[in-house]
């Protein structure tokens, strides 16, 4: 992928996003050391799921001065990598390139970070051997600007689809999602009314109903399954982890061996039974709302009939961090104390795009 794919800001360009030592250090050489040529070699310090790099290339291959006369080596996007393992490595006058060290670390810490959570989140979501689709459903939880890079990335960690239009920009698909609690509250609670509404606006989607607006799940994926029939493909379950939903306070004789609150084994368990002794067993499971690796791993061990996940902000935690270090001068190991060339023979050789115009 190319700018074309990442529209990156001009101001980079003039050093805007870069820390201020390092456009010192650019003059510096620029006006004492123009002759040298180093090797910048990045890499981070846990098993991961390697995404970026193709940002970062695009990056060097825009804002480089020269960027043709780069010698530049690297993994690609979905490799897994290990510590210390050499993802990518530049090599050219440091005046040309080095002051988008920090940039590219951050390019490769965010990308990386969101795809590794989704792959571990994708493989807990299969651990009982059910390839389960995980829904990417974080726009509410970092800035918009982040959409993009944020839906590519987990893409590249396993997302089966990703909530917005702008998630899905760099891989040319485009948004998933059915109706919010909004659309419910317009109709007064009326989950009948919407999904009907909901319907007639959108024919062609998979008709998945969102039940906890009352919370009360299993009455209202009721009233929907048996309105709807066949036609309903799922139901969606976001109980709020504050909340207990009405069915166990009519059933209290079950509660005092488990937390009742949110979206809990019982109440998937509960719903599921009900949906099958009225003749819906077609009817699918989604569950939304403060799922992580570790809830997902539990709810796989149980086997809690769940068909879908959605996750949000425990994708979007960045956990980790890249570092960019000149580690040959001229062709000869120079590093700082504690550092070193590793020399990576997964690293693939890049090539400057030639404009064929």
């Amino acid at each position: 992928m190319t700018n074309e794919t990442f529209k990156f800001d001009e101001r980079i360009g003039e050093g805007w996003f870069s820390a201020v030592y390092f456009l010192k250090t650019k003059k510096i050489v620029e006006e004492h050391l123009r002759d040298n040529v180093v090797t910048m070699q990045f890499f981070q310090k846990k098993d991961a799921v390697l995404c970026g790099t193709d940002e970062a290339i695009a990056l060097l291959h825009t804002f480089a001065d020269h960027p043709e006369e780069l010698e530049i080596h690297s993994l690609q996007d979905g490799d897994k990598i290990s510590p210390y393992e050499s993802v990518l490595t530049v090599t050219g006058p440091y005046q040309n390139f080095g002051y988008l060290e920090g940039i590219i670390d951050g390019i490769l810490g965010r990308r990386t970070s969101v795809a590794t959570n989704v792959y571990k989140v994708v493989t807990a979501a299969k651990s009982s051997g059910r390839d389960k689709p995980v829904i990417f459903m974080g726009d509410r939880d970092d800035h918009y600007t982040q959409q993009a890079g944020d839906g590519y990335a987990a893409f590249i960690g396993g997302s089966t689809a990703q909530a917005t239009h702008a998630m899905n920009e760099w891989w040319g698909k485009q948004g998933m999602g059915t109706m919010p609690h909004a659309l419910i509250q317009m109709f007064q609670g009326d989950i009948v009314k919407a999904t009907k509404a909901y319907k007639e606006t959108f024919p062609e989607d998979d008709l998945i109903a969102l039940v906890d607006y009352n919370n009360d799940v299993i009455t209202d994926a009721l009233k929907v399954a048996h309105e709807f029939g066949d036609e309903l493909k799922g139901v969606r379950i976001d109980t709020s982890k504050n909340m207990v939903d009405h069915y166990f306070f009519r059933n209290p004789e079950i509660m005092g061996s488990f937390d009742p609150r949110g979206v809990n084994p019982e109440l998937i368990f509960a719903l599921r039974d009900a949906l099958d002794k009225e003749g819906f067993n077609h009817v699918n499971i989604m569950a939304s709302g403060g799922f992580n690796e570790d809830k997902i791993k539990r709810f796989e061990e149980m086997n809690v009939p769940v068909d879908m996940y959605g996750v949000g902000s425990n994708l979007l935690k960045v956990k980790i961090g890249f570092t960019g270090d000149n580690v040959k001068l001229n062709g000869k190991d120079e590093a700082k104390e504690g550092r070193r060339f590793n020399l990576n023979p997964r690293l693939e050789k890049v090539d400057y795009p030639v404009n064929k115009d």
